[in-house]
């Protein structure tokens, strides 16, 4: 039986190399350090991410990219390192990369300098890898599925063979797995609620109720549907897992390191120190730069991601940032659906 690969020792990494090993792939899973390697190795748990669950045997820990990639070339190879190290990774790999391997990318975000999807990041350094690319994405809190709570996420591909070999591979009855052929609309729904969950964990910050969250739920998942469709989605994927499914998820559980970081701002902690006290990758917090240079680009309103990105970098307190969502200019909920009709 081939192997697996899974770049990326962090919890997701961890998460879904247990979720492979279950199915009974061989999997090997590369961590960058090599004390990493032998903490897991000696222990077979993860225990900075996943403290207390136990790796099975059939996952090899490695920090040598090499073996990982060569002995024996694997059948798929998952990517689950953060948004600002795709790249990077993708230049150390490539050389070893076969042209039959199935890529599978995980992280959920845009590229800060490029404004690029992630897909485009794959394209630039693997011209042509959109044949065997697939992102795997939906609202999956690493804790649970490791645990072997019940999961659904989807699998995104342009080649609906991919989709669905990636659906075979990942399939089991505590994860299940849909495809979906809109990688644009899946990508971009898992990059910005990232920027939804910073501001819904803002407003549990603050000592705001469920009626502010479910707001900026609801408005904030029109956001992303909006500047996902100017950017070439499907509307109809933004009800979906990738899209509504993982913003739920993500703006109302305490796994969600997005809504914690939030939580801190909210209760008046600055940045540098709640990013310093978090010890891991937050990514809304470079996806609120991104996401604020495209919207210029694409002319799309974002307001509650505009006072995300106020509060994190533009010194206006959380307060204020709410002052300015709810005395903005009157609007029609449905505007678009409304400033067209002749008569209402």
């Amino acid at each position: 039986m081939k192997k697996i690969t899974v770049l990326g020792a962090g919890s997701w990494g961890t998460a879904l190399a247990i979720v492979l090993a279950n199915n009974g792939w061989p999997v090997n899973l590369w961590c960058r350090t090599q004390e990493q390697k032998e903490q897991m190795i000696m222990k077979r748990e993860n225990t900075k991410y996943l403290p207390g669950v136990v790796l099975p045997g059939n996952i090899t820990i490695s920090s040598n990219l090499e073996e990982v990639l060569t002995d024996p070339s694997p059948l798929c190879i998952v990517f689950s390192v953060p948004t600002n190290a795709v790249r990077e990774t993708l230049n150390k790999v490539k050389h070893l990369l076969k042209s039959s391997t199935i890529l599978v990318n995980t992280a959920k975000g845009i590229e800060t300098n490029t404004l690029k999807r992630l897909s485009e990041v794959f394209e630039d350094e693997l011209p042509g890898i959109s044949d065997r690319f697939c992102v795997l994405s939906g609202p999956s809190h690493a804790e649970e599925v490791a645990r072997g709570v019940p999961t659904t996420v989807v699998a995104a591909s342009s080649k609906r063979k991919v989709a669905e070999k990636v659906q075979d591979i990942f399939i089991s009855p505590q994860f299940r797995v849909y495809t979906n052929p809109d990688v644009i609309g899946v990508e971009i729904g898992g990059a910005l609620k990232n920027v939804i969950a910073l501001a819904t964990g803002i407003s549990d910050g603050l000592g705001y109720g469920d009626n502010s969250r479910a707001a900026l739920i609801t408005r904030g998942m029109t956001e992303i549907a909006r500047l996902g469709v100017k950017m070439g989605a499907s509307l109809l994927t933004f009800a979906g897992l990738s899209g509504i499914g993982d913003l739920v998820v993500t703006c109302t559980s305490m796994h969600s390191r997005n809504r914690r970081a939030g939580i801190a701002l909210g209760q008046g902690k600055d940045l540098e120190t709640v990013l310093k006290e978090m010890g891991m990758v937050v990514e809304g917090v470079n996806t609120t730069r991104s996401i604020n240079k495209l919207k210029e680009k694409y002319d799309v309103e974002l307001p509650i991601s505009q006072e995300v990105y106020n509060v994190l970098f533009k010194g206006v307190s959380p307060r204020e940032g709410v002052v300015n969502l709810m005395t903005r200019m009157r609007k029609h909920e449905m505007e678009n659906v409304v400033l067209k009709q002749v008569q209402w």
